[in-house]
């Protein structure tokens, strides 16, 4: 069976736009298309009727409703042929959505919106979901360079395995390049050991470099195997992990991380870098937790 792409939305334009771009990845990936509303004012015994000093087709329901069936007609008019659904769901956004997750393959969030999606520079529900989904999840911010390659970070950790393999898989399914970022400096490299174990713990110039490119060929190996046509460029860089990857993402049409990892990458819920990229990043971001 075709899996399913969800998206969640709120009536602001940033969910509108997250709409389309589900759609996008929904075809890309012949799955269904799944846009679901967190609708929080029932489980509060709210009146969901017209007033009776109203008109007849007012009240929240009415609303809701009208706003489900706009986001379903973004999502047809920018990939005809796509198949759509549309979901009420009673409960608070954060929630819902995590649940959501739990049965799709992918799910779709603006970077801000309007109630539980509000926030300073990303929306909490985004950066909720990237900490706890239960899938990847990809937030629509910045602008995707149509052209561009995808970009992943990593970091050699097993958690990050995941992200890279999900960023090949994406690479494929949009014939792209890859393009493969470990961004190290002297506090978080692989400190390969003396070959004299009589010598201090040191290394001569031009070891940890040498070390960190090993480490970028071996996380990519066996993902190179599974998806042979993807042409991949391998990019070590000596600096701060954010910074690089917001840097490579300005040409990105995605750029993908794991939610953790080592190094620049930890964090308690969410990596340092997963959430300067969600606040930073100048194209879409993918997050994905490892296993």
């Amino acid at each position: 069976m075709a899996g399913v792409v969800v998206v969640g939305v709120d009536g602001s334009a940033s969910a509108l736009t997250a709409v389309e771009t589900a759609a996008r990845e929904a075809r890309l990936r012949g799955a269904s298309l799944k846009v679901v509303h967190a609708f929080m004012w029932p489980a509060m015994h709210v009146p969901m009727g017209p007033s009776p000093l109203g008109p007849s087709d007012g009240g929240l329901q009415s609303v809701v409703e009208r706003l489900l069936a706009d986001a379903v007609e973004r999502a047809e008019a920018a990939v005809p042929g796509v198949d759509v659904s549309g979901s009420v769901v009673t409960g608070e956004p954060l929630t819902v959505l995590e649940a959501q997750s739990r049965a799709a393959e992918l799910v779709v969030v603006g970077s801000r919106g309007m109630g539980g999606f509000v926030g300073l520079m990303v929306g909490s529900t985004a950066v909720h979901l990237a900490a706890h989904g239960r899938c990847p999840v990809l937030v629509v911010r910045g602008e995707a360079r149509p052209d561009g390659p995808v970009v992943v970070g990593v970091d050699g950790s097993g958690a990050n395995a995941a992200a890279v393999d999900f960023a090949f898989r994406e690479a494929d399914l949009r014939d792209t390049p890859l393009v493969a970022v470990h961004a190290w400096t002297a506090w978080n490299a692989a400190l390969p050991a003396p070959q004299d174990p009589a010598e201090p713990y040191a290394n001569p110039p031009g070891a940890l470099a040498e070390e960190e490119r090993r480490l970028l060929a071996e996380a990519l190996a066996g993902h190179r195997e599974r998806y042979p046509g993807v042409v991949v460029e391998q990019r070590v860089v000596h600096g701060p992990t954010r910074e690089a990857l917001i840097e490579a993402g300005r040409t990105a049409r995605l750029t993908v991380v794991g939610a953790r990892g080592r190094g620049g990458f930890t964090g308690l819920l969410l990596g340092s870098v997963s959430q300067a990229l969600l606040h930073h990043a100048p194209s879409p971001v993918a997050v994905v937790r490892g296993g």
